[in-house]
């Protein structure tokens, strides 16, 4: 992002809160990021310095600002912990706890998985903020993950990804019961229109679709698995959203009142695909986290 000065007009009519107004128009910053220059005194409106993100405009306001210039990401090497559940010279998997964001981005330039596999093991990629990744699953969702350590591995990784010819099967925990055992969900997805950090069911959106099977059933929850045939950014949490099951703790498409934890109830448990190199069927499972478990056996109780 390079330094240079923004100036926005608001033009209609009515009033609109000064962090509201940016949002709208600034793709390229976070709510966060909007929300600190404002306090920062960074932004100003028809040359005055606003220190309030609530402050109305009016029409025909100009907001102005300087965008500072953004520090380069690349991913260096941490001695962070792991468990490495396979690896050899093509290929590892992982399981990711809950709370690790994949790979550096804005807002997280460092403590993330690829530091560690990093540190852990010699991946030979040129891509210097995502070496190795060929898949992803969010912060605050836990399990497996497979890395590619060399270009074999994740031409054939990726190629096997868009064929759906791997096997990615999750566990979660979602509000409410069930009448039917078993079901798919066949709903596109794309960027929410009034909220750009979110997906949702849009009719231009990408084809995704998601297969659930309920597993047991509690007082006001269900344990259900997912299988995805399409890996759609946050496509169990919007499409369980979507069929009145939302995913319990998720704090962008669930309730407020929900189960409490350290985020969503989903866990990614069962991994397969075909080894890049000798064309076996590799599959392997773990268990969801400590958190995930004492939860079902309260519900049980």
């Amino acid at each position: 992002m390079a330094n240079n000065l923004i100036t926005l007009k608001f033009e209609d009519e009515g009033k609109i809160r000064l962090d509201k107004f940016v949002d709208q128009e600034m793709d390229e910053l976070s709510r966060s990021q909007i929300t600190k220059f404002i306090k920062d005194g960074e932004i100003s409106v028809n040359d005055n310095v606003v220190t309030k993100a609530g402050y109305k405009l009016s029409s025909g306001d100009v907001v102005t600002f300087t965008i500072p210039e953004e520090k380069p990401i690349e991913a260096v090497p941490e001695d962070i912990p792991i468990d490495i559940v396979y690896e050899d010279q093509d290929v590892l998997v992982v399981n990711k706890p809950q709370g690790m964001v994949v790979h550096p981005a804005a807002g997280h330039p460092d403590g993330t998985l690829v530091n560690a596999i990093l540190y852990h093991s010699q991946i030979n990629d040129d891509d210097m903020i995502r070496p190795g990744i060929v898949h992803r699953i969010d912060k605050d969702t836990s399990g497996l993950l497979m890395i590619a350590k060399n270009n074999l591995a994740k031409q054939s990784l990726m190629k096997q990804l868009k064929d759906k010819t791997n096997l990615r099967e999750y566990v979660a925990i979602v509000h409410g019961n069930f009448k039917e055992k078993r079901g798919v969900i066949n709903a596109p997805l794309g960027r929410a229109k009034n909220d750009r950090k979110k997906q949702a069911i849009v009719d231009d959106g990408r084809h995704a679709v998601t297969h659930f099977e309920v597993i047991e059933q509690f007082e006001g929850y269900s344990l259900v698995k997912l299988k995805l045939e399409t890996g759609r950014t946050h496509q169990i949490r919007v499409h369980m959203q979507y069929i009145g099951h939302p995913v319990a703790g998720d704090p962008l498409y669930g309730p407020k009142h929900t189960l409490p934890g350290h985020g969503q109830f989903l866990h990614a448990e069962t991994l397969g695909f075909d080894h890049p190199r000798t064309h076996e069927w590799m599959q392997f499972s773990v268990e969801p986290p400590k958190i995930f478990q004492d939860t079902v056996k309260k519900l049980r109780g």
